[in-house]
């Protein structure tokens, strides 16, 4: 076994793609974060974009179906690092799937602005899909306003 020290806090959840789910995975993100001491707006900015993320997977990457979103949260030194997967039906166009505004379900009320309130709470976002394999939402926020 390695004795090198870890530099890094790592976490894994998978969860049903329940819309009520979406308050449990914030809490989890809330409840691991802590260990960096983040201000109560730095946990509610987390809390939004992950609420984002996690409801592009429901409503759009499974339309509705029920199927496992996979939740990865890594802590290193004062970032936390955040990962949502989905292996719903992909992205077809990611650039005009970022833009403000522009939804695919506007039958559904929605707004087509989840990835532009995932930008301004995060300081890095970034997607990765496959159409018909799946989306990978990646997040980066420093907490502390210091690299």
């Amino acid at each position: 076994m390695d004795k090198k020290k870890k530099t890094a806090n790592e976490m894994a959840i998978e969860f049903d793609g329940y819309p009520s789910n979406e308050g449990f995975a914030r809490v989890a993100v809330a409840a691991f974060c802590t260990q960096l001491n983040p201000t109560l707006e730095e946990v509610a900015d987390l809390k939004t974009a992950l609420s984002e993320a996690i409801t592009n997977a429901i409503i759009h990457g499974y339309e509705g179906e029920v199927h496992k979103i996979r939740l990865e949260c890594k802590l290193e030194k004062n970032t936390i690092y955040i990962a949502v997967t989905d292996k719903g039906k992909g992205i077809e166009d990611i650039e005009k799937a970022m833009q403000p505004m522009y939804t695919t379900k506007p039958e559904l009320d929605r707004s087509g602005m989840g990835f532009v309130f995932m930008e301004a709470f995060m300081d890095q976002v970034q997607v990765e899909s496959r159409p018909g394999e799946g989306t990978v939402v990646r997040m980066k926020k420093v907490i502390g306003g210091q690299v």
